[in-house]
């Protein structure tokens, strides 16, 4: 058994389609993917797939080969990325990684604290959504990120940096837009936008607010990333609860303001993989301090 079997496997559960998988993920001819397959499930005894005109479906042992498959595949990676960075100890690389918007806040932070190792360093960084920070640490991608507490990543250690509390980001021109604080019970026919699944750690605070709050408010639209919240908010005439860094992407026809009474919370933390034993992060660990005194 190969990896590249486990690729072709882990691309054709995933899209649900020998055809798909073989055009879109993997360049290949569907032949030659679906001779692929059948090596594959010949070695390891079991049908792994049932096909249909709908395309494919995992069995039972197929649900089961899946998850162990993505770990091998996750293992290789991070291996590869180890023995890469130790065929280079001249200079040292650290990846650091944001949620997207965060680094307008925190990069100088960080680089104020790695200023002493810069001479020997190369420093890379890069923003996304904060599950998939979770798994570029997970595969050796990342050293450190600035990010949710992903809950369903056991391997990474998280230590708060930040709490941010969710302001109502309305209109602009919206009659409630020149108060100090948004009652956000008057909003009630106001439509509002929520984040979606690409942020879970932040749709569970705002969800667990609406409903404790029982406040009169449905979703009506989801936004995948914070720029289309903003967007929708403009574009629907809604509002939105979004954490205060929003201020740093709004245009002139979108504000932020404060939430009448306590306010959601979420925290910023910076997550670092367990077994990770570079001395750059140790370092920048020890001073997580001076992080925390800034915010």
């Amino acid at each position: 058994m190969e990896l590249r079997h486990l690729r072709y496997f882990v691309a054709v559960a995933e899209e649900g389609s020998l055809t798909l998988a073989a055009e879109k993920r993997l360049h290949t001819a569907q032949p030659s993917l679906s001779r692929q397959i059948r090596d594959l499930e010949y070695e390891v005894g079991v049908p792994l797939l049932t096909r249909s005109v709908r395309g494919v479906e995992l069995t039972a042992a197929g649900k089961a080969f899946l998850d162990h498959a993505r770990l091998a595949l996750t293992q290789a990676e991070a291996a590869t990325e180890a023995a890469r960075r130790a065929a280079q100890p001249d200079k040292s690389r650290f990846a650091l990684g944001f949620l997207t918007g965060q680094e307008i806040d925190w990069l100088p932070e960080a680089m104020r604290i790695l200023r002493d190792e810069l001479p020997n360093i190369e420093v890379a960084v890069s923003s996304d959504y904060s599950p998939v920070l979770a798994e570029g640490l997970t595969r050796g991608k990342l050293d450190l990120a600035f990010m949710r507490r992903e809950t369903g990543s056991p391997d990474l250690d998280f230590r708060t940096v930040a709490q941010e509390a969710l302001v109502a980001v309305l209109p602009s021109d919206h009659r409630f837009a020149k108060q100090d604080r948004v009652d956000l019970a008057k909003l009630e026919q106001t439509p509002f936008v929520n984040v979606s699944e690409t942020a879970p750690e932040l749709r569970k605070v705002i969800d667990s607010y609406i409903r404790a709050a029982r406040l009169p408010i449905a979703t009506v639209h989801e936004a995948d990333n914070i720029v289309m919240a903003v967007s929708l908010v403009a574009s629907t005439r809604g509002f939105a609860l979004l954490p205060g860094y929003i201020k740093n992407f709004l245009p002139w026809s979108v504000v932020s303001r404060p939430i009448k009474g306590k306010p959601p919370t979420i925290d910023l933390v910076v997550g670092y993989h367990k077994a990770n034993a570079s001395p750059i992060l140790a370092k920048f660990v020890s001073r997580l301090g001076d992080l925390s005194k800034r915010a």
